[in-house]
């Protein structure tokens, strides 16, 4: 009988390394992009799920990434009012026999590869000398998507913005001294989107705060925010002027950025793993104006658990439990 790992959000931390997880989603997003009945692969869960009392989204994901011989299911609520807002687990399970393989924490998972994969699309879609870096939302994943970003890109400013002056500020100056970044705390969106050659916008938005002629010529946008139905950042008539690459189509028009705005598919050019692969292109000219969309998608979930698991299984981190005595 074999034992199931469990993992902390502090052990899970010191597991998994930005080159590691950046290749990880890379072939993931690759695989899934030509992987016949892909589509059918999902299991028949409604994302997101009827949340409890109190919670902003309960999501049931389910993960598959050929290749990895293992399955996931992510089991985690949205809390907006606490800190972290997502609180959850990620259940790794052998995908020869079902025995769980272990148990891992989902907030930092979560937001870790959601921090890359936002990484993939700009580095993809971003002009190569974009260096200047407006996030808007000083939370958890703006943190983490500014420290991604720093991995694919080098990065000469940031500015970053929130409806929560104080938030913009400390973020200003510990991210600034974690980073070893110039970061300057911007008191409107128009400071902060001045310069901006990325934007990165990570909020609860519920209407749309990003319009035309708000953004440079040439300016790539990530946005996060719209991950359930009633969520939006960026208008339908700026997504419409711009180069629109999805996670995945179908959840963009059900949940995201392109449906929760009223818009249809014709409104995106590519999924970001047609546009990893070579079958479709990302940015078409200088002065395009492109943006990523990304819901999150389960099988980032698995690629990143089953690097913590494979690494704390080599170093002998974590704890062992039986759930079958």
């Amino acid at each position: 009988m074999s034992d199931t790992l469990v993992l902390t959000r502090a052990e899970l931390g010191a597991l998994v390394e930005p080159a590691a997880i950046l290749q990880a989603l890379r072939a993931g997003f690759i695989a899934r992009s030509g992987l016949v009945g892909a589509r059918e692969r999902r299991f028949p869960v409604a994302l997101p799920a009827a949340a409890p009392v109190g919670a902003g989204a309960m999501l049931l994901a389910p993960g598959f990434v050929p290749g990895i011989p293992a399955y996931s299911v992510k089991v985690h609520a949205k809390f907006p009012g606490s800190d972290p807002a997502i609180k959850g687990v990620i259940i790794l399970h052998a995908i020869d026999d079902g025995r769980v393989l272990a148990i891992l924490e989902s907030t930092w998972l979560t937001a870790l590869r959601t921090g890359f994969s936002g990484a993939l699309g700009a580095d993809v879609l971003a002009r190569r000398d974009a260096s200047t870096v407006a996030i808007i939302g000083a939370g958890q994943q703006g943190r983490l998507q500014l420290e991604c970003l720093k991995s694919v890109r080098d990065l000469a400013a940031v500015r970053v913005f929130d409806l929560d002056a104080d938030k913009a500020i400390a973020f200003a100056r510990s991210e600034g001294q974690r980073l070893g970044l110039r970061i300057e705390a911007s008191a409107s969106l128009e400071q902060v989107l001045a310069q901006a050659d990325i934007v990165v916008t990570s909020t609860w938005a519920k209407t749309p705060f990003l319009f035309p002629g708000m953004l440079r010529a040439g300016t790539h946008v990530t946005t996060l925010g719209p991950d359930e139905p009633g969520k939006a950042e960026l208008s339908a008539e700026l997504i419409s002027a711009s180069r629109f690459v999805a996670d995945d189509r179908e959840l963009a028009l059900a949940m995201g950025a392109i449906g929760n705005v009223g818009l249809g598919e014709e409104a995106i050019a590519a999924e970001l793993g047609e546009v990893l692969a070579g079958q479709k292109p990302g940015r078409t000219g200088s002065d395009e104006i492109t943006v990523f969309g990304a819901v999150g998608l389960p099988f980032q979930d698995l690629a990143a658990a089953w690097l913590a698991y494979c690494e704390a299984e080599r170093r002998g981190i974590g704890r062992r439990i039986t759930l079958l005595d």
